[in-house]
């Protein structure tokens, strides 16, 4: 027979708006699963840029989800809300959450929990759901990466960029990616990227263009915005697609949009937390079929940075924001 359940649990808030040293351990009540959820026991969870903005105060939970922050965590089930098939307490799964990860219990949507793929722990489990959900959407459903196509991913060290490199390059794309040193573009290329460009030291928009003998590239991932969208702009051959998930450089530009009407050129964007369970469960099941086999076979992996116990979360906040890490960070209980 299982022992109880605790009450209350240990939990990371955000006493208010600021630095990572607003990080603060607190007891809160333990969540209940409701209709369609899970309760996972979290052994480890992700640390992303979303969460560092909802810690600056940019980025709201959207209505009904935890201001906890923490969006992937991975861990064994400890409990079924009402109507959930296919899972059973003490499965190990992997779940992309709207909240609620930087604890010791979470509640996930049945339909975004996956199996921890063989031969992973769940630390680095817990570094896969975030990245590999927003890439797999926003390169192969919205930007239509195709095998033999062109692709460049800004911020390659990044837990997006280790994840974007490793999955084009599976599936058949010349990737490409940018970088802020030696050691990260050397990074970049370990992991499947035919050429890395330093971006402090090389224009990546006359790289490219070398690179694939003036044409341009297919696609183009981008988190930086500001300046590079002209840039970007400049980069993509006809018929090329950009893809923004984020704007660390600026949202705001002033853009020359007369090369997207020549070249025939698809500017587009998403963002994937308030999406509804619905939309990240298909994202879900080509996880599961097309990519958790890579994982296994060893093809693909987590990159991981560094972990931190979870009470040290503010810590964990610091590197991410010196960007000096290269693939993922995550907390563990």
């Amino acid at each position: 027979m299982s022992e109880p359940l605790p009450a209350t649990m240990t939990a990371i808030e955000v006493r208010e708006p600021g630095g990572p040293e607003v990080l603060v351990p607190a007891s809160r009540p333990r969540p209940d699963p409701g209709p369609g959820e899970v309760l996972v026991k979290v052994a480890a969870a992700g640390v992303n840029r979303p969460d560092v903005l909802q810690r600056l105060g940019g980025y709201p939970p959207p209505p009904g989800a935890s201001d906890i922050p923490g969006l992937e965590i991975a861990g064994p089930i400890v409990a079924l809300g009402d109507g959930v098939d296919g899972w059973a307490p003490g499965d190990e799964v992997s779940a992309l959450v709207t909240g609620g990860g930087y604890a010791e219990y979470c509640a996930a949507p049945a339909v975004q929990c996956l199996p921890v793929p063989e031969g992973l722990d769940l630390a680095e489990a817990a570094a896969l759901p975030e990245t590999f959900f927003t890439v797999w959407s926003n390169v192969f459903d919205r930007g239509s990466l195709t095998a033999g196509e062109s692709f460049l991913v800004h911020g390659g060290s990044s837990g997006i960029g280790t994840t974007a490199i490793q999955l084009a390059r599976a599936f058949g794309a010349r990737v490409f990616a940018t970088a802020g040193s030696a050691e990260k573009c050397a990074a970049c290329q370990a992991l499947g990227a035919e050429r890395a460009i330093n971006y402090r030291e090389e224009d990546f928009v006359a790289a490219v263009k070398e690179a694939t003998g003036g044409k341009g590239l297919d696609l183009i991932l981008d988190m930086v915005g500001g300046d590079y969208v002209q840039r970007n702009i400049e980069a993509l051959a006809p018929d090329g697609r950009l893809v923004y998930i984020a704007f660390l450089g600026g949202s705001k530009v002033e853009v020359n949009l007369l090369p997207m009407m020549l070249k025939r050129l698809t500017l587009t964007g998403s963002t994937l937390r308030a999406r509804s369970p619905e939309f990240k469960a298909a994202i879900a099941d080509n996880l599961r079929r097309k990519v958790w086999p890579l994982i296994e076979k060893g093809e693909v992996k987590p990159v991981i940075a560094e972990s931190f116990p979870l009470a040290e979360a503010a810590a964990a906040h610091s590197l991410m924001e010196s960007s000096a890490h290269i693939g993922k960070i995550v907390l563990t209980n």
